[in-house]
């Protein structure tokens, strides 16, 4: 509860709102929606917070988009999405349909709210434990929920963590209107990336992340959403200057993007995953062409 008060604050939406950026994406886990007494071991208390930073949000001009972080049984077999011991139980019909009640909970509370973006139905599922097929009905029936309380509000589709390609949810007509695909950029995670200095870290960004956002920018239907990306990398003792330049380089790609993007995170104890301390001490330099761009967005593309 301590945390809760004080590690995010109405401090941060506003640093936020002055820095350009004009959205936040909101983690929540599925518990949320049974506020104020959520099963053990879970306890009480998100829903109140999720209604308090919409509440910022309002003060400060934020759009919301709440993301369904943890869903039950969990997507991912990762300790942020509520799996202890690294099982993936989600992929079954009692979890997927808790997980839609869920979603009709927060689509029901806050489609009405002026700062409500979108719903992110699900974050991060696994490619190699979530089939596709199992994905795509869960989304196309998220999408209808969400649909029943807003005509407005995006709905977003995370993409397979793992060996998938994004452009198998553009593939799979999830939704007709205001729909999104979110991809996730880390030059982390994969020993691929531990062999590359700075100039290599830098040159992916531009010569493999660009080429696929552009594509998937002309394909029909989502818009493309870099829903998280970070400033930084496996390079040791990396300079000032280097750290400028890779975020310089992910800012201006990532910025491509036709629904913009989001950093993970505001704000966090390692410090280069900490967006505030990035921007406070100019590691990551947000000129006007960097910010998100979310506002400009009304339609999808034909």
């Amino acid at each position: 509860q301590e945390h809760r008060k004080s590690f995010v604050t109405g401090n941060d939406f506003f640093l936020l709102s002055q820095n350009g950026v004009n959205a936040v994406r909101i983690p929540v886990g599925w518990w949320i929606a049974y506020d104020p007494d959520p099963p053990a071991p879970f306890i009480g208390g998100s829903l109140e917070n999720l209604d308090r930073a919409f509440y910022w949000a309002q003060v400060y001009g934020l759009k919301c988009i709440i993301d369904l972080h943890a869903a039950p049984g969990s997507q991912n077999g990762m300790e942020h999405s509520a799996s202890r011991d690294g099982s993936v139980d989600w992929p079954s019909e009692v979890n997927i349909q808790k997980t839609l009640d869920v979603i009709k909970f927060l689509a029901q509370r806050y489609a009405d709210d002026p700062s409500l973006l979108g719903v992110e139905l699900l974050n991060e599922p696994s490619a190699g434990t979530v089939p596709l097929d199992t994905l795509v009905s869960y989304y196309k029936r998220g999408y209808k929920i969400v649909r029943s309380y807003s005509e407005t509000a995006y709905v977003i589709f995370c993409q397979r963590i793992g060996n998938a390609d994004p452009m198998e949810l553009y593939e799979a007509d999830l939704g007709p209107t205001n729909t999104v695909v979110d991809l996730h950029y880390y030059n982390l995670f994969d020993p691929y990336y531990e062999k590359l200095n700075a100039t290599e870290n830098i040159r992916f960004v531009y010569e493999k992340r660009l080429p696929q956002v552009w594509a998937l920018n002309g394909a029909k239907g989502p818009l493309v959403f870099v829903g998280e990306w970070v400033n930084e990398w496996n390079v040791a003792n990396a300079s000032q200057i280097q750290y400028r330049s890779f975020g310089k380089a992910q800012l201006e790609v990532f910025g491509e993007a036709s629904f913009g993007w989001s950093y993970w995170t505001v704000r966090c104890n390692s410090v280069h995953w900490d967006y505030e301390w990035n921007v406070r001490n100019r590691y990551l330099i947000i000129g006007k062409q960097s910010c998100l761009q979310l506002q400009s967005l009304k339609h999808n593309r034909g």
